[in-house]
């Protein structure tokens, strides 16, 4: 028999939830996990998660597109991550248990959002750690490098990326054209697919070891236990915060104002274009709330935590950015360590040595925050049914979902040895975009009125008026100074280059009716603001990151839901209990 309407959104109710602390399928309560986390420990691993990827890597493509301006860039996306945090918070105060956006969305929208976004999370955990990963292994293998010792480069690259080299060359030699029209990159990896060793015969040996070895060992630490992964991030957190501090400091005294001139070369879209790889560098505050059930006070550490690590990695990335954008000029940065190169490029060869060895801590700090929470969704999921039971086995004696835990280091170990990273820093912003704007909309279904008993709420702002206002505030500022681009929309979604300009436009006209939509009913149900807006600037993100990543988020939500209703939807725990009650 077909699902029917009422079981696909069958919802665990928050009472339910606090009544039946969770157990894992062997039968230790709660869930066998310790509690050992603070405030103090959360807004460290918040902080680890957010200051990597995108202060050492990230930063300087988006600086290179929209000049200094993109410091405001940060503090919009911070903004837009605030009203995040704060429906997180809320849902962490009313639902202190793991899963993050997974269990939050059961709660308000039902079990096939839950799944979506359960699956989506995957997503961004697994693959935005093959991004570190890989990064981890360039600083890494770099730094080595400047002190004498050289990993053979068949070693430290991904086979993909050597492949993918060679037949670009290959296919030049074949079509007899010159050489000259091949990138240096592909040309040296042509000579490194020609004189790697071979294995078996005929297998080239070209990976990223580097990559591989420290998603294993940062997976053996998340597997031994949640007090040695804290105190591993707390002294991570430390050690980069001092080099950062440091990096402010002593950059200070290099900034020259006339690089700040002009501030948005590009204009707003220069700097929107960026928009990915900035929220890259935010997508790991949400992490802290997968370790609920691991928190000493959940309800009142987990909304503290959020807001703190958020605020202060704003600020941290608003200076480095103005700091970086003033040492040198916007158009310099489109480099792959853009720290270190500022502080070369002024003569600092030291300093841009540490900035290096820091790097190299922060990216081990991201990996772990990453590690810890993916193996916790899924936990949740098989405790629900929607996974195998195996997925919430928690180990007797470290008190960690191991088998999720080895599970996720494979996912993410084994493409990091051999994959590029193409696409895959758009694909975990999108899918981190869709968890945030769930968690918003869950607000409003479960307390679209601010009337909740929990410690932490979102303050209530009626919307009734205010939603419609401010978007057509928007509309009309939009079309007063970006009229050229607004033009350009309209004249694509019309169907003025035909449907390949017209496809591009899909994004943005499903936003803009879905904006009409939740004016009105913002009108209508006087609905809370804060919520609102957190799902409407997020919805907004996620039509920037273009129509190729929507194509392949969708490939593999399709890909989800093959196993949601091939397995997750006739275990399920929700509607096996529906279904014996009415037997």
């Amino acid at each position: 028999m077909p699902p029917s309407n009422q079981s696909l959104f069958r919802r665990k109710t928050i009472a339910a939830i606090l009544q039946n602390p969770p157990a894992d399928h062997d039968g230790h309560a709660p869930g066998g996990l310790e509690r050992h986390l603070t405030v103090r420990d959360l807004t460290a691993l918040g902080i680890a998660a957010i200051i990597g990827a995108g202060i050492f890597s990230t930063i300087g493509k988006a600086s290179l597109d929209g000049g200094p301006a993109v410091s405001l860039l940060f503090v919009f996306t911070a903004v837009a991550c605030a009203f995040s945090a704060l429906c997180y918070a809320q849902f962490a105060a009313t639902v202190p248990v793991s899963g993050s956006a997974y269990t939050y969305a059961y709660t308000s929208f039902g079990e096939l959002a839950a799944w979506i976004i359960g699956w989506a999370l995957i997503m961004e955990y697994a693959v935005g750690n093959i991004v570190v990963a890989i990064s981890w292994s360039d600083y890494f293998t770099g730094l080595l490098d400047g002190v004498g010792l050289h990993i053979p480069t068949y070693l430290s690259t991904g086979t993909q990326t050597a492949y993918q080299g060679y037949h670009a060359v290959l296919d030049l030699m074949l079509a007899n054209k010159p050489l000259t029209e091949a990138s240096a990159a592909q040309l040296a990896n042509y000579k490194l697919w020609n004189e790697a060793p071979l294995l078996f015969g005929d297998w080239h040996l070209v990976v990223d070891l580097p990559a591989f070895v420290i998603t294993v060992l940062i997976t053996a630490l998340v597997y031994v236990g949640i007090k040695e992964s804290k105190t591993a991030s707390n002294i991570l957190v430390l050690l980069k915060l001092i080099v950062v501090f440091v990096v402010i400091a002593v950059g200070a005294f290099y900034v020259q104002p006339a690089n700040w001139t002009p501030f948005a070369p590009n204009g707003v879209g220069g700097v929107l274009k960026g928009v990915s790889a900035v929220f890259f560098a935010y997508i790991g505050f949400d992490a802290i709330s997968t370790t609920a059930e691991e928190c000493k006070n959940p309800q009142r550490d987990l909304p503290k935590a959020m807001m703190y690590a958020l605020i202060i990695c704003t600020v941290l990335y608003v200076i480095i950015t103005l700091v970086l954008t003033g040492m040198v000029s916007y158009k310099e940065l489109g480099v792959g360590d853009p720290l270190s190169f500022v502080f070369a490029k002024v003569g600092l060869s030291k300093l841009s040595g540490l900035v290096a060895v820091s790097a190299v801590f922060a990216m081990a700090s991201v990996l772990l925050v990453f590690q810890l929470g993916q193996p916790r969704i899924w936990l949740t999921m098989s405790r629900d049914g929607l996974l195998p039971k195996v997925f919430s086995k928690v180990h007797p004696r470290f008190h960690t979902p191991s088998f999720s835990t080895i599970v996720t280091g494979f996912f993410v170990a084994v493409p990091a040895l051999l994959l590029n990273m193409d696409l895959v820093v758009d694909l975990t912003s999108i899918g981190t975009l869709f968890a945030f704007a769930l968690v918003c909309g869950g607000i409003l279904i479960i307390d679209p009125y601010g009337r909740s008993e929990a410690r932490f709420k979102v303050p209530y702002i009626n919307g009734q008026f205010l939603v419609p206002l401010l978007l057509l505030v928007t509309a009309v500022l939009l079309f007063v100074y970006n009229r050229e681009q607004m033009n350009d929309f309209f004249r694509l979604a019309a169907f003025g280059e035909g449907y390949e300009g017209f496809r591009h436009q899909i994004p943005m006209l499903v936003f803009l009716l879905f904006c009409g939509a939740l004016a009105v009913l913002s009108f209508r149900k006087k609905l809370s603001l804060l919520p609102v807006l957190g799902l409407l600037i997020n919805l907004y993100l996620m039509t920037q990151l273009g129509i190729a990543n929507w194509t392949m988020f969708f490939i593999w939500l399709l890909l989800g839901l093959v196993i949601y209703f091939g397995y997750g939807y006739k275990h399920s725990k929700l509607g096996q209990a529906k279904r014996e009650q009415l037997s």
